[in-house]
């Protein structure tokens, strides 16, 4: 099993490695704390509710009884029902009313609205290289997508992408995209453990990117930060800083999770350009922060077609109306409110969890009909609240159906290892910690129904 330390490590590398943001601090920039006040007075909220503390001992701890988790699940609302009660009955009433309403209420509530129109993307090649990954022949590019700053010169944003292709390839292939960290501040962070260590966190797998080359895909990795920093004193740089020419953000402007996915988004711009690359078969994966930012993308972006979701927690696939682990007070906090639109602030002020139109199993409705797969550990891992995200899953099942998938085709929550793959949402929770290692063979054996070509 994973040994604490290399636990801890996880939990730095996502505090430091992703504090890395976008262009220089300027001088005399507010601070997070500053940001998050401003925007407390924009919405006229005096105090908001503290979210759970991590520490067991803490009067604040976060909840792990499953008696007292539920109850707010009565409130739940269901992604089959207009706003004004209305059943959704069939596809076309889907399409045309209810999906575009449960997108508004994501936008207004939660993560915001990206800017009509965002800024254009200039792809460019800054190396190419060869390379042996898993003892496959890759070709790999590193990219840069350079953001048009015409309108606001003074911000200046690149988006790091690297793709690579099997050498091989006899045609277009599918590519898996990640988003994580980048490389080099996670390179070193990895160096002060072990190949054992780090191969025992991830289950004894294979890295993911010798799994993918091995079936004869292409594999991308998008650095996040390089779209906008993970920090609430940034908010005025990167691409949300650059849609406000510099201004800070109204309540309804987007956060740092839509601001990621829009990134998804350019990147599938670039694969649509790429002739070796099809890109009707993109796929992509986000772990944690990131996993919260992929089902973002997965759900505005239908050009995507297939996502793995890795303990995403609160803001991701887990419900909100779950009292257990990490809570809306969390997200809502000067630590992570950078993340969602200041309008969210208001659920832990004046509104609870049980006033959202909507909660997470509508954000992974909004990926219906395409496949998603969700995923956690057990070792740990209890903060992002598993069975919150399969309750999740589960709830979203009816609106696959609606349109001709399956959903989860389990109605309890599953030991861990088992996976549930036989539907169009596929579960499985595996023996170990806050990784998406032990789950990717899962994954992509899932997302190999979809993309194999007889």
């Amino acid at each position: 099993m994973p040994s604490n330390r290399l636990a801890r490590f996880v939990g730095l590398t996502i505090v430091v490695a992703l504090s890395h943001g976008v262009g220089p601090v300027w001088a005399g920039e507010p601070t997070a704390a500053d940001n998050h006040q401003r925007m407390l007075r924009l919405l006229q909220i005096d105090a908001l509710r503290r979210g759970a503390d991590g520490d067991p001992a803490s009067p604040h701890a976060a909840n792990y009884d499953e008696a007292r988790a539920n109850g707010l699940m009565h409130t739940l609302p269901d992604p089959l029902r207009m706003d004004d009660g209305r059943a959704v009955t069939d596809a076309e009433t889907w399409w045309r009313a209810r999906r575009p309403e449960i997108v508004a209420h994501f936008e207004r509530e939660i993560y915001g609205r990206a800017p009509q129109p965002a800024p254009t993307v200039r792809w460019t090649t800054r190396d190419e290289s060869s390379r042996t990954i898993g003892g496959v022949a890759v070709d790999t590019r590193s990219l840069e997508g350079v953001v048009d700053n015409a309108a606001f010169p003074g911000i200046e944003v690149a988006i790091a992408l690297e793709l690579s292709v099997p050498a091989r390839a006899a045609g277009a292939v599918p590519v898996v995209l990640e988003l994580g960290f980048d490389p080099e501040v996670l390179k070193g962070f990895l160096a002060r453990f072990s190949e054992d260590e780090i191969r025992a966190f991830n289950g004894g797998s294979r890295d993911w990117r010798e799994q993918v080359v091995a079936r004869g895909w292409a594999f991308a990795e998008l650095v996040a930060t390089s779209v906008q920093a993970d920090s609430g004193d940034g908010l005025t740089r990167g691409v949300i800083g650059l849609a406000n020419r510099g201004r800070q953000r109204s309540p309804e402007d987007w956060g740092a999770l839509r601001a990621w996915a829009w990134g998804i988004g350019r990147a599938v711009d670039y694969f649509e350009q790429d002739p070796r690359i099809d890109a009707g078969r993109v796929a992509i994966e986000g772990h944690s922060r990131f996993g919260k930012a992929a089902l973002v993308a997965m759900a505005f972006d239908q050009r995507i077609a297939a996502a793995y979701i890795s303990s995403s927690g609160e803001g991701g696939a887990k419900l909100w109306r779950r009292n257990f682990g990490e809570q809306v007070g969390n997200i809502a906090g000067s630590g992570e409110f950078h993340w969602v639109a200041g309008n969210f602030l208001r659920y832990a002020g004046p509104l609870t969890a049980a006033d959202l139109p909507v909660d997470a199993h509508h954000l992974i409705a909004l990926c219906a009909p395409r496949p998603v797969f969700i995923g956690a550990g057990s070792a740990g891992d209890a903060w992002v609240d598993p069975k919150g995200m399969f309750l999740a899953a589960r709830a979203a099942g009816p609106v696959y159906e609606l349109l001709g998938g399956t959903g989860l085709g389990a109605a309890e929550f599953p030991s861990p290892g088992t996976a549930l793959t036989d539907g169009d949402i596929a579960w499985r929770q595996h023996e170990y910690g806050h990784s998406p290692g032990p789950n990717w063979s899962y994954f992509l054996d899932f997302t190999e129904r979809y993309f194999h070509e007889d």
